[in-house]
């Protein structure tokens, strides 16, 4: 039986206030993620369609609070809720944010490429 853990996930990736580890559960990536800095990550999704996350997203915070704003409204996820967020969104995490999250690996990786060069030139000017 496939099954991941933040210890034995296969990938990570850092950032300013940023930790995740990743591991692929069949067609799912799995994700650990602990924002220490909090923010809103809209300005990561620029150049997608309407600016926004393309890639569904099932998960628990497991820390902390997490906002998805759509262009309809927003959700708010506390510690100990599960969610379901659907394409069509943007994530915003308070400091000290942990969260368990799976998503579709094809859509999650379409959708990383863009949020990896934007991450980049953000990086850039700062």
């Amino acid at each position: 039986m496939p099954r991941a853990s933040s210890e034995t996930a296969a990938r990570s990736a850092n950032g300013p206030g940023y930790e995740g580890r990743f591991d692929e559960l069949g067609d799912y990536t799995v994700a650990f993620e602990k924002f220490s800095e909090g923010g809103d990550m809209a300005p990561l999704f620029r150049g997608l369609p309407d600016d926004r996350c393309q890639c569904p997203h099932w998960g628990i915070v497991v820390k902390g609070r997490l906002t998805f704003t759509y262009a309809d409204g927003q959700d708010v996820v506390e510690a100990g809720e599960a969610y379901y967020a659907p394409a069509g969104h943007t994530p915003a995490a308070e400091p000290g944010t942990e969260t368990i999250e799976f998503s579709p690996s094809e859509d999650l990786h379409a959708t990383m490429a863009v949020v990896m060069k934007n991450a980049q030139a953000l990086g850039a000017k700062a």
